[in-house]
């Protein structure tokens, strides 16, 4: 994947995932705009990538307001001279269960996801439009957005909107020969952390211990694991993909499919509450679909360290 010459903005990229994406298009190559709300976590990411040998700038701001999405563009253009590629990351959590959400918890999360994406991705849109030479937005959705999670009420809205723009945007840009894909990343970060049965898998990892069934049938695995995936889209590889939900983690990469219908039935004059009662679980019953994300008990032998039963 060379990137030399291309210029990416990553927004949320002062540690984490963000960070990952954004040190992996520098090492191929790109200029990268680093983005976070904390300046000291900004500048050792800048820090970092020109320390590996690549280009990096920061705009220390949070997204969600479109000056931050000007800002952004604007300084990319002025420290680069172009804008190639537009990673959409920052996020923040606010979990609880639905009757204890406040309305600052609701919106705030969704300000940051998905008004953040929709405000960086229409400001990176229109300039790439403008000059002419295609480009690559990349956003960031969630297993949670594609099935749920209990507690995550916003984080889920949020992460289910974005690919919902994903799929609008690859048909409008595909004119401009931009491509527009959703990544669905699984990993350990600070947020995956706050889980006991995450943590047990993260610190094995850490303390360098082998987790291959975390890796193969949780698909968790760490931060680099997902990185490449955003690289490869990133490039001329990719130029043909867009309207994808793409999930990797660990050893795991994923197509994830569009929403359609599973099953149809039709009935002559159409149907009324007492046809569907009567004839819905024959129909359907077995065809129902899973919410959630599935979590296998894992064998004791799978269970690192101290967590062995």
């Amino acid at each position: 994947m060379d990137l030399t010459g291309k210029v990416a903005i990553v927004t949320g990229s002062g540690r984490g995932l963000g960070l990952a994406y954004a040190r992996e298009l520098a090492r191929h190559g790109a200029s990268v705009v680093v983005n976070d709300v904390d300046q000291e976590a900004a500048d050792e990411a800048v820090a970092t990538i020109t320390g590996d040998g690549g280009r990096a700038t920061a705009v220390v701001a949070p997204v969600g307001p479109t000056e931050t999405a000007t800002r952004l563009v604007e300084t990319a253009v002025e420290s680069f001279g172009r804008l190639d590629v537009l990673v959409t990351n920052a996020g923040v959590l606010r979990d609880t269960v639905l009757w204890k959400m406040s309305d600052e918890d609701f919106d705030t999360v969704v300000n940051v996801h998905l008004r953040g994406t929709f405000t960086c991705v229409r400001e990176a849109a229109t300039h790439m439009r403008s000059a002419g030479e295609g480009g690559r937005i990349i956003c960031i959705g969630s297993p949670t957005g594609q099935r749920g999670n209990f507690g995550q009420t916003n984080y889920a809205a949020a992460k289910a909107g974005i690919v919902g723009m994903v799929r609008t945007w690859a048909l409008e840009l595909a004119r401009a020969n931009v491509t527009v894909n959703a990544v669905i990343p699984v990993a350990a970060t600070a947020m995956t952390d706050t889980v006991p049965f995450f943590k047990q898998f993260s610190d094995a990892a850490d303390r360098g211990e082998p987790v291959p069934w975390a890796r193969r049938v949780l698909s968790f695995g760490d931060a680099d694991d997902v990185a490449g995936l955003v690289a490869f889209l990133a490039s001329d590889e990719a130029a043909e993909i867009s309207g994808q939900a793409v999930g990797i983690g660990g050893d795991r990469l994923a197509l994830w499919s569009h929403p359609d219908e599973v099953v149809t039935a039709f009935q002559d004059g159409g149907w009324r509450a007492e046809s569907i009662a009567a004839g819905f679980d024959a129909l359907f019953g077995r065809r129902l679909q899973q919410v959630g994300q599935p979590m296998p008990e894992p064998p004791a032998d799978a269970l690192p360290g101290e967590g062995k039963r």
